[in-house]
């Protein structure tokens, strides 16, 4: 994924502004990371990363959410329990969406987007396949819904939302949040471990040399990112 510190994103700024609007996720925000296909690292361990992200995120941000198809992708017990346990909490800090939850003209509605959103990915909706399943059916519930964040880590979803107009998936007026963001904004916070949050950066956007020669090194991202939101820290 590239990190962007061109320009100031209204939708990051929006949601650390008023910390409780509803942001959806997509399924990479629970499931650690592993890129040991692309360098020669171990899988982040869902306990580490539990305690340097998840455990931050959800104290941070109170209308965190996800629909029932990127719950379903939590297939390890340990992700799976962690999110039960989360919207179990009192008042709860998970909120899980169901397709059940709309009604005969907005189930028209979501299939008409599914639709759109489906052609421009890997997800079959006759099949009902698992590949982009989560992004494209968590997109089309919130667009029949009027849910304006999505937080993904993955360039399908940014590009469904930002290319909207230009693609016709109907999402123009959806905003995303990316995870080098909300890293950015937990460093600053000055609650949490830091350097376990630069070690997640680095693992997740500065591991492979591909990565290197398109994103910050931790120092330069913190700098460049002061540059266009300090004033609200």
């Amino acid at each position: 994924m590239k990190v962007d510190t061109n320009e100031v994103n209204p939708a990051f700024q929006s949601i650390i502004q008023n910390p409780g609007q509803k942001v959806f996720l997509d399924a990479n925000f629970f499931i650690p990371p592993d890129r040991s296909d692309v360098a020669k690292v171990k899988a982040y361990s869902f306990n580490d990363f539990k305690e340097c992200w998840l455990i931050p995120l959800l104290n941070e941000f109170a209308g965190v959410a996800i629909h029932e198809s990127v719950y379903d992708e939590l297939v390890t017990d340990s992700v799976k329990n962690f999110a039960d346990e989360q919207k179990d909490e009192n008042p709860p800090k998970l909120t899980i969406h169901y397709d059940s939850e709309l009604s005969s003209v907005e189930e028209a509605s979501r299939n008409t987007y599914i639709s759109k959103i489906a052609v421009h990915s890997l997800y079959n909706p006759t099949r009902d396949n698992a590949k982009d399943r989560g992004e494209v059916r968590s997109l089309s519930f919130m667009a029949v819904k009027q849910f304006l964040f999505f937080a993904a880590n993955d360039a399908l979803p940014v590009r469904l939302i930002k290319d909207a107009a230009k693609l016709g998936t109907g999402l123009d007026d959806m905003q995303v949040v990316q995870m080098y963001e909300l890293i950015y904004y937990l460093y600053k916070t000055d609650r949490y471990d830091k350097k376990a949050l630069r070690i997640l950066y680095k693992y997740q956007y500065y591991l492979t040399s591909g990565d290197k020669k398109s994103n910050p090194e931790w120092g330069s991202f913190i700098e460049q990112m002061d540059l266009l939101y300090n004033e609200m820290f």
